[in-house]
């Protein structure tokens, strides 16, 4: 048809995940975010805040509950994790894929219970479950 080329686009907020599409000209450009993801040690945690470290430079940074997420339930301490920082402040930790963690609780197996070999929900040290 007649009128200007038009693009459209999906886009997502870095910090609330939220994806809005929008129509813009095909003349038009969008500033992208400065978002690197980042291998870094993981330290230890204060309750509040998690703190990593970044080997090389033995820089630091410290990423609140929003920012690590469910990570925080697969990382004990030293770990090497990703963290994506987005203008130096880390928006999304993604922890190894193998860990090692401690089972300090099961519920006991009942035998008979299941047609297979079944499986009982285990409590890790960190929490997880």
């Amino acid at each position: 048809g007649k009128g200007q080329a038009f693009t459209r686009i999906k886009y997502r907020f870095i910090k609330s995940g939220r994806v809005v599409e929008m129509t813009m000209k095909a003349t038009d450009s969008v500033e992208a975010a400065d978002v690197v993801d980042t291998n870094m040690q993981y330290l230890y945690t204060d309750g509040e805040y998690w703190h990593f470290m970044q080997q090389e430079t033995f820089e630091q940074v410290q990423a609140d509950k929003a920012g690590v997420g469910d990570a925080a339930k697969w990382i004990k301490g030293e770990e090497d994790c990703v963290v994506t920082l987005w203008n130096g402040t880390p928006i999304q930790v993604t922890p190894p894929n193998f860990v090692e963690l401690k089972i300090v609780e099961t519920d006991p197996g009942v035998r008979g219970d299941t047609s297979g070999g079944g499986g009982k929900p285990a409590t890790l040290e960190t929490g997880a479950v």
